[in-house]
């Protein structure tokens, strides 16, 4: 396997890249495997009244009359020529049924990552910074049982608080009218995002503050200080860019847990994204939904892992030289 390796940050993105599809491919075979369990999708359309004759009619018009591996390799060709196949529910190609989803998915996500991940580091630098101080002290519990509560007890509490008779100023569901966007209603964003952000926020922050705590112990950064540099440069300069490098894979890992993670979140306020359609595919054995959710999740992971990988290569000085 030389030829795998060497090549600088190049060829490291390359075995990344092959390390990933390989990932993906993977994931294919036991998502397709995984939808078979759901039942036939033909019997879930006509009903248990169906007759033997229609039974086989629509396994013919759904290609379910051939091998499963016929099958899978008739679904992953599709996938890769960019076809998701027609949902079975609204006899609609997959695409134009997940378009307006996944873009409302898609600004709940953006918008929690864009919140939370300046405050977690902010908050992960300072505390590290007043170690052991009142607000080390605060902080740290704070996140603590913030990471303990699951998000939809999060969103509960949320509800209770902001969208009844405690604080009546917000809308308790989040519904978004068909052929609106979801950026149209902020109100109804709020709660969402803030969800999210709470339970993305106490890991991130957690670990910038470990993270940060090494550095400041480290000798080039007490080699700074004994030279006189302002603790403002020392921090910008030399500790935050060496304490930030871990941290990209827990941003990582939990930004790819918010294109998962939405699924209980969407549920509890309404929100018409990928988590509401992929509950709603399951509960109506819409299989050709349901597998496209699942790779585009799965793909959204691969990503986000490569990019966290990549990132932290280019701020690590020690890392790229054994490349």
């Amino acid at each position: 396997m030389k030829f795998l390796r060497g090549g600088g940050i190049a060829g490291f993105i390359i075995r990344r890249v092959l390390l990933g599809l390989l990932v993906l491919f993977l994931v294919s075979v036991i998502v397709f495997a995984s939808t078979q369990l759901l039942g036939d999708p033909a019997r879930a359309i006509l009903g248990r009244d169906a007759t033997p004759d229609r039974l086989a009619a629509l396994h013919k018009q759904l290609h379910l009359d051939s091998s499963k591996v016929g099958q899978y390799f008739q679904w992953l060709g599709g996938l890769l020529h960019g076809d998701l196949g027609t949902s079975l529910a609204s006899s609609q190609p997959v695409s134009s049924v997940l378009g307006t989803r996944i873009a409302n998915s898609l600004v709940l996500v953006v918008l929690a990552a864009v919140i939370s991940v300046p405050i977690s580091i902010a908050i992960g630098s300072y505390a590290a910074l007043r170690r052991e101080k009142l607000f080390d002290t605060l902080s740290s519990n704070l996140m603590l049982l913030l990471a303990a509560l699951p998000e939809f007890v999060v969103a509960v509490l949320l509800v209770i608080l902001l969208s009844t008779n405690v604080f009546h100023v917000l809308p308790a569901t989040s519904p978004v009218p068909p052929g609106t966007h979801a950026w149209d209603y902020p109100n109804q964003l709020v709660m969402p995002v803030a969800t999210l952000v709470i339970a993305v926020a106490p890991y991130v922050s957690r670990i910038m503050r470990a993270s940060m705590i090494e550095v400041l112990e480290s000798d080039y950064v007490e080699m700074a200080r004994l030279k006189g540099l302002p603790e403002r440069t020392v921090l910008i300069r030399h500790a935050l860019p060496n304490a930030i490098g871990p941290v990209f894979q827990v941003i990582a890992i939990n930004l790819a847990y918010l294109a998962g993670g939405v699924v209980v979140v969407e549920s509890v306020f309404n929100y018409p994204g990928i988590g509401l359609a992929l509950v709603d595919a399951v509960s109506n054995h819409d299989i050709p939904v349901v597998q496209a959710l699942a790779m585009l999740i799965a793909a959204v992971y691969v990503t986000l892992n490569l990019l966290a990988d990549v990132a932290t290569i280019l701020v690590t000085p020690r890392l790229r030289t054994r490349l």
